[in-house]
């Protein structure tokens, strides 16, 4: 569970800039500045500054000392921590402006979260509070606060405790949180409120949002812009959750023949609603293609032909004819409203092109009549595309963690997204800063493919150099698109996070390695200091598959955290599944972020079962280090206090000086405990190889 104390900013305006984890980051790195009689000077700035992820690239260090000296600034005066604040705020708002301006701090999945720009609409806020109210008035617990009123701010006031966030999670992915592991109090204390934003985060991670520099506290505060950007972009994963052949199959009649059905399953959910929008579009007669949920549909005209083809009961002629936008505009929502689909939109929003409520619409109005075919035959066909089950889990969990560093590229497939090489050089920078030479890699979009082995040979120049096991692949295998080799790839750069996060924080290590055979002991050392005797052989332990035996870890971290009277003996699958569910929200309630599947602790999937305990282990032991330093150094910043404290998503956010230090030959990655070989040996051997390690 996560520390809920704050870093406390005197002036309030200035305090309002900053998320708690950017505070907490950038206070550690003022500390290090720190000389032997504890001061602070402007000179001292310039080459902190110029290592700072936000600036890396676009000063210079004489160019930062210009800056900060426009003023008349004296390099040699004493500065405090406030001061200092105000100069990186002078630094990063020029480098906004440099980048041509700044990013809406609610956009759903495409950006992180910024700190400059706090305002709030109106509409999205009415908009998701009837969002709420309809999905969530029957909750036991929560109707006793519900209907909100639009008007007013009470969504604020009732998402300081956590368990609104929570259950929201829920109706966008049933059963990401078990429930019995929220705090669900009329009065919680501040520890309870703490863990369920700690478990609220991890767990919003898991589905698929972006919550880089957002912190528990930020969430206790009620801060507006955070609050409503984090439920703007759970909304959307619930609307856009069918939008897949998988779960609707009736999509493949957007595809004309096979070799579209390819490019249908590579889009994202967001291109599949626009694709089913212009295909309906089309048959109703309208000749522009809507590419956004903006400028493209501001004028109403594309909704009226929407409405048109999809509910011609309802269809008004004359509102083709109309001239005024603005009256078209309420003509269309009254034939929505007629359909049951007026919930997201208002008329100026509409007029006002506000894309995450026109998109919020668009998928109400898919939801609720797709118009698609019912034809068996189309629908036989898109049935029978499959894909393993075991590949599946774990391109969800690499494509989640890759996400959750905070790169600018958002993954929707993985196989598919990676194959340019750009998503992993920005992995690979993120982790290991330093590591890639920008001047040689080219940023999509990417015409020719001989630019995408370049990125992708030195994707694999730069893991050889980290001691990967590569043996015999080529950028090319990845271009490819070689499943295999992509998840053992990624696989042993999520090891090696972890790894290199333990070795650096785990002081009595003396810089030695971590091997997974130390993450075994130390989980059967804890589980024993508290008298239990159950002790595992291997992250394969058939034993596992209970339950019991994380529970039983989790508690010897934390013996508050685990109810005894909600855990059964695991004899059952369905005991196994109810010990599995609660495991995992209680190792995010505790802090950790995690991107296993109840399902890979049934099954006793040996990786997910390491990044489990290796991220108990990185909470634990980082609890230790707080307690030996007041001042925490900068790699331990960024998870002091937030659920970034765990292996995989720790290196994101500010803390990029210290995330991954050392050497590239520091860590090994190759002992035999975790089978990360990649190889693209003939069948004979190298698929057997692969075969072991997926």
């Amino acid at each position: 569970m996560s520390k809920f104390e704050g870093v406390i900013i005197s002036d309030q305006w200035l305090h309002n800039q900053f998320t708690q984890v950017e505070l907490r980051s950038l206070k550690s790195k003022f500390e290090t500045l720190k000389n032997q009689n504890g001061k602070v000077t402007f000179g001292d700035l310039p080459p902190l500054m110029v290592k700072v992820n936000a600036f890396r690239g676009m000063y210079s260090e004489d160019e930062i000392r210009g800056i900060l000296g426009e003023s008349g600034t004296d390099f040699t005066n004493d500065i405090d921590f406030e001061m200092f604040l105000k100069s990186y705020l002078n630094l990063q708002s020029q480098a906004t402006a440099k980048q041509g301006g700044r990013r809406h701090s609610s956009s759903f999945l495409k950006d992180t979260v910024t700190t400059l720009l706090h305002t709030i609409s109106e509409s999205e806020k009415a908009c998701y509070v009837a969002h709420i109210n309809s999905y969530l008035g029957d909750d036991p617990f929560l109707k006793q606060y519900l209907p909100l009123n639009p008007a007013s701010n009470d969504i604020f006031d009732l998402a300081k405790d956590g368990v609104l966030l929570c259950k929201l999670i829920n109706v966008a992915v049933p059963g990401t949180i078990d429930e019995r592991a929220i705090n669900c109090k009329r009065s919680p204390s501040l520890w309870e409120v703490n863990e369920n934003h700690t478990l609220c985060l991890n767990s919003a991670k898991a589905i698929g949002c972006t919550v880089v520099n957002i912190g528990a506290q930020d969430l206790v505060e009620g801060r507006p812009h955070l609050v409503l950007g984090l439920i703007s972009q759970i909304i959307k994963i619930q609307l856009l959750a069918d939008l897949n052949l998988k779960k609707t199959p009736q999509l493949v009649e957007l595809a004309d023949d096979g070799e579209d059905i390819e490019e249908l399953l590579n889009l994202s959910p967001e291109k599949v609603l626009l694709k089913w929008m212009n295909f309906h579009l089309q048959r109703a007669g309208y000749e522009k293609t809507v590419r956004n949920f903006s400028s493209d549909v501001k004028d109403g005209e594309a909704y009226a032909y929407l409405l048109n083809v999809l509910a011609p009961e309802h269809c008004n002629p004359a509102t083709l004819d109309i001239k005024d936008a603005n009256e078209r505009a309420n003509m269309v929502i009254d034939h929505a409203e007629k359909m049951g689909c007026k919930r997201y939109l208002a008329p100026r929003d509409v007029a006002e092109g506000t894309s995450n409520l026109n998109l919020a619409f668009v998928a109400q109005l898919f939801h609720h009549r797709s118009g698609l075919s019912t034809d068996t035959k189309k629908i036989s066909y898109a049935e029978m595309i499959t894909e393993d089950v075991q590949t599946s889990r774990e391109e969800r969990c690499f494509r989640l963690w890759i996400n959750s560093l905070g790169i600018s590229t958002h993954v929707n497939n993985l196989f598919e997204d990676v194959r340019n090489g750009w998503v992993l050089l920005e992995v690979l920078d993120k982790i290991f800063p330093g590591s890639i030479n920008w001047k040689q890699a080219t940023k999509p979009p990417i015409r020719m493919p001989f630019r995408k082995v370049e990125n992708c040979n030195q994707v694999i120049e730069v893991g050889t150099q980290l001691r990967f096991s590569l043996v015999n692949v080529s950028g090319n295998d990845i271009v490819q698109g070689n499943k295999k080799l992509i998840l053992a790839l990624l696989w042993q750069l999520m090891r090696f996070t972890m790894l290199q996060l333990l070795r650096n924080l785990r002081s009595h290590s003396q810089g030695k390695e971590i091997r997974d055979a130390d993450i075994l002991k130390w989980a059967n050392r804890k589980v024993k200091s508290t008298g239990r005797t159950s002790q595992i052989e291997s992250f394969k332990d058939k034993s596992l598959s209970s339950g019991l035996f994380f529970l039983e870890l989790l508690s010897a971290v934390e013996p508050r955290l685990v109810n005894w009277n909600l855990v059964t003996k695991g004899g059952s699958d369905d005991e196994k599944r109810l010990n599995a569910t609660y495991t995992i929200s209680v190792a995010r309630k505790l802090g950790c972020s995690i991107f296993l599947l109840p399902e890979d602790i049934m099954e006793v999937n040996q990786k997910m079962i390491l990044t489990l305990i290796a991220s108990i282990m990185y909470w634990s032991l980082q609890q230790q280090t707080e307690d030996l330093n007041s001042f925490p150094s900068p790699a331990n910043t960024a998870t002091t206090t937030t659920p970034e404290a765990s292996p995989a998503p720790s290196v994101c956010g500010e803390d990029e000086n210290s995330s991954i230090g050392g050497e590239f030959s520091s860590l090994s990655v190759d002992d035999t405990t975790s089978d990360s070989t990649a190889s693209s040996q003939p069948e004979s051997d190298g698929v057997a190889a692969a075969d072991e390690l997926l």
